[in-house]
């Protein structure tokens, strides 16, 4: 796999997770509760797609893990401000998704 490879995959699978992220959200939360839940679950996924592009020894290339987690950070960020923020999904799924009692954390 080369590092291009690693971007294009990581920014295909940051692409999509806002969707998933914004099952875990919560309305209530901070911004600042919420930004580092989605920056920890962008980092989890840039894991697990390392693995599975490349299998366990892909992480012994430190530039196409690093290519693959930042293309996943990157992705994940733009497209929930470009994309899945502006166009009120990622916010409907959230609220969809949110317990309707009081879970208030930030």
């Amino acid at each position: 796999m080369s590092t291009l490879d690693s971007i294009t995959t990581g920014a295909q699978v940051g692409a999509v997770l806002p969707l998933l992220t914004a099952i875990v959200q919560r309305p209530a939360w901070s911004a600042e509760v919420k930004k580092v839940v989605a920056v920890v679950l962008a980092l989890v996924a840039g894991v697990v797609t390392v693995a599975a592009s490349g299998g366990w020894e892909h992480f012994q290339h430190g530039t196409l893990t690093f290519a693959t987690l930042t293309g996943v950070l990157a992705a994940s960020q733009t497209t929930y401000d470009l994309v899945w923020k502006p166009s009120k999904v990622a916010p409907a799924i959230e609220s969809a998704t949110s317990p309707k009692g009081s879970d208030q954390i930030g």
